[in-house]
């Protein structure tokens, strides 16, 4: 009995040896398998090594040719701005050789009138002829996108239409400006001159000259005739953000981040006057029609309306929470229109000196906003990418135009009212009609 469970114990125990030997003989199999896939990688990556080694030569000259190209280029660089200073420094002294002579002109012939002298200021009983005049409105609830036109590289930060003409003028983050044959989109002249992004633009009233602002601080004149810059304004101290021309077409106002706007004379071509009063930004300015007055709009929550012969500010209107981006008149020149930050649109009447109502377009930045020439419906520009349209009468939306694919920064209505254009951040301008 004792030996059949000793024989027992015995095959249990040769069984386990077993299976450990099995077990022992796989791990090792394993084992010598894992060292041959070992040298095997040993041997690729001194084969790798040998590769790159015949690879290193090539690398390091062209290493060396890429640090010379850069040198080469940082050289370039220096020329050019040392080239640029040269020709700004003989540009100087040429302008003042040429005031040298001209005043020993003026020694020599104290007789002959000076050209370009100041103009006059005209009185302010000016008559406003669209007074007693009634356009019709136009149905902007049956606008829709009419054309697409892709003109610039860049954001097109305003647009201005030509007084006599079917033309548009667009300006752009791209340090451009052009000129284009609406509704065609026809391009018909381009302008370069700027040395940064270009923020505003306005006819002359007789279409002859353009002006325009930029962020490089300046206001320039351009002449179609001669197709050139007529003259550079240049006593801003920051970017300009606006101009606007009178409507005798003799005086260009602007306003600009320095806190103040200034009122220039084209004919003697210096500053008449400053503007002085908001304590930020002054975002947008304009000329009420047909009169002396100019209305501003500020980052100080403001719009302000201010006599261009004295310099002075007549009124102040508060009421917007957040910074003032735009102002406008309508034709007749009794209400004031205003955008702000927050998406909110207030009008004011000029003669009772209040507001009038406010209309809410939602929690995007209104850019800029324009009436048609009936002053029953108001257009304002949105970052959310529409244009938003709103009954200056019953203050109330009236429809909401969809087909930027990014912020609209400017509209405006045509002066014969047929269609509406407005430009974006998506470096377009478009049209829209019923």
């Amino acid at each position: 009995m004792q030996l059949k469970k000793m024989e027992e114990i015995t095959a249990k125990a040769q069984g386990t040896w077993d299976t450990f030997r099995k077990e022992r003989d796989f791990h090792r199999m394993h084992h010598k398998r894992v060292v041959q896939e070992k040298k095997k990688l040993i041997v690729d990556i001194k084969r790798l090594k040998t590769h790159y080694a015949g690879y290193e030569p090539t690398l390091n000259e062209l290493r060396g040719k890429y640090e010379a190209a850069m040198k080469e280029k940082m050289l370039m660089r220096l020329e050019r701005d040392r080239m640029s200073s040269r020709v700004q420094a003989l540009e100087e002294q040429i302008k003042s050789m040429e005031g040298s002579s001209q005043k020993t002109q003026e020694v020599q012939k104290p007789r002959r009138k000076k050209k370009g002298g100041d103009s006059t200021i005209p009185p302010d009983q000016t008559e406003n002829p669209f007074t007693d005049v009634n356009f019709e409105v136009p149905l902007v609830d049956r606008y829709q996108l009419s054309k697409t036109f892709r003109g610039h590289l860049n954001a097109i930060s305003a647009v201005a239409f030509h007084p006599k003409k079917p033309i548009l003028a667009t300006v752009s983050d791209d340090e451009t400006w052009k000129l284009w044959s609406v509704p065609t989109g026809d391009l018909i002249m381009s302008g370069e001159g700027h040395k940064s992004w270009l923020s505003g633009v306005d006819f002359h009233p007789k279409g002859s000259h353009l002006a325009t602002s930029a962020g490089d601080n300046t206001v320039k004149l351009w002449d179609f005739m001669s197709a050139s810059c007529a003259h550079t304004f240049a006593d801003h101290t920051q970017a300009v953000w606006g101009v606007a021309f009178h409507h005798t077409g003799d005086f260009l106002v602007s306003c600009s981040m320095d806190h103040t706007a200034r009122m220039w004379d084209v004919n003697s071509q210096r500053c008449r006057q400053t503007f002085r009063g908001h304590v930020d930004s002054v975002n947008s300015i304009c000329f009420q029609p047909f009169t002396n007055n100019i209305c501003t709009g500020s980052g100080d929550k403001t719009v302000s309306l201010w006599d261009i012969r004295s310099g002075l500010c007549i009124q102040t209107f508060y009421g917007h929470m957040n910074a003032c981006n735009h102002v406008t008149f309508n034709k007749t020149g009794d209400t004031i229109a205003s955008c702000d930050a927050d998406g909110i649109v207030k009008l004011w009447d000029v003669r009772m000196v209040q507001e009038v109502g406010t209309m809410q377009s939602g929690q995007h930045p209104l850019n800029k906003c324009a009436y048609d020439r009936s002053g029953s419906i108001l257009s304002a520009s949105s970052d959310d990418g529409t244009v938003k349209m709103f009954d200056t009468k019953t203050m109330t939306s009236v429809a909401e135009l969809r087909g930027h694919e990014d912020a609209v920064q400017a509209v405006m209505f045509d002066p014969e009212g047929k269609f509406l254009v407005s430009s974006g951040s998506d470096s377009t301008f478009r049209l829209w009609n019923a």
